[in-house]
């Protein structure tokens, strides 16, 4: 029950203008973990906790109240997991950053699933969060780290019954929609898809916004998730 923000030196009210800084969330069911969050998050002048959550439920409820720009999720938490919160938070604007303890995890992969745009292991530096936070809050995936799309190959693979279940129809791309779509699974930025395909940048963003569009996704994040759950990318299969 710590909904309000915690009692941390720099911890301040954010003020609704374009200046204001990054409005965060932190849902953990380890106290502790909250407020070494909070305390670290605080040092940055351009974020600011505006409150904290001990379960899924109740991050749920504070985000809907609070309308954070971010929520930093526990993936594992009692009463409501991490995964089926960030399912409710999908008609928001809150961007979800997952928190787990391992990498190839199962939990995370539905997290990402259901929206959320990328994940940090518990242990990461000071520096690469701040980094995550501020690109994950100005909308775009985390996808950075090869083990992210590692482990979204690893689970589309195993799980192939089941996650072409809830796969988008690809087929109501057009032929470069899809071919833009291959290549940001194959984790290529805009500037690289335009080189490979030897268009401009803004032409990039143009097709990428329409295959988010028609696809009914997120970020880059949740398209990869659906170039492979679709079939579109096959994940390789790798001895030992």
């Amino acid at each position: 029950m710590t909904t309000p923000v915690p009692d941390a030196p720099g911890l301040t009210t954010p003020v609704p203008d374009a200046s204001a800084p990054l409005r965060i969330v932190i849902a953990d069911d380890h106290e502790v973990v909250r407020f070494g969050y909070a305390g670290l998050l605080a040092t940055q002048p351009d974020f600011t906790v505006v409150g904290t959550a001990a379960d899924g439920a109740e991050a749920v409820r504070v985000c809907r109240e609070l309308r954070p720009d971010l929520v930093l999720m526990d993936v594992r938490m009692p009463v409501m997991d991490g995964i089926e919160a960030t399912g409710q938070l999908a008609d928001t604007d809150t961007r979800v950053l997952i928190l787990t303890t391992f990498d190839l995890d199962e939990h995370v992969y539905d997290a990402l699933a259901a929206g959320a745009a990328g994940f940090l292991l518990k242990d990461v530096t000071a520096e690469h969060l701040f980094d995550a936070v501020r690109v994950v809050a100005a909308g775009e995936g985390l996808l950075a780290p090869t083990v992210t799309r590692r482990l979204i190959a690893e689970f589309a693979r195993i799980r192939p019954g089941r996650t072409a279940a809830r796969a988008p129809r690809v087929d109501a791309l057009t032929p470069r929609e899809t071919e833009v779509l291959r290549l940001i699974a194959e984790g290529l930025s805009n500037p690289e898809i335009a080189a490979r395909l030897h268009v401009g940048e803004e032409t990039v963003k143009t097709h990428v916004s329409r295959v988010l569009g028609k696809l009914g996704l997120r970020d880059r994040t949740q398209a990869v998730v659906a170039a492979y759950e679709s079939g579109l990318v096959v994940p390789r299969v790798t001895d030992g």
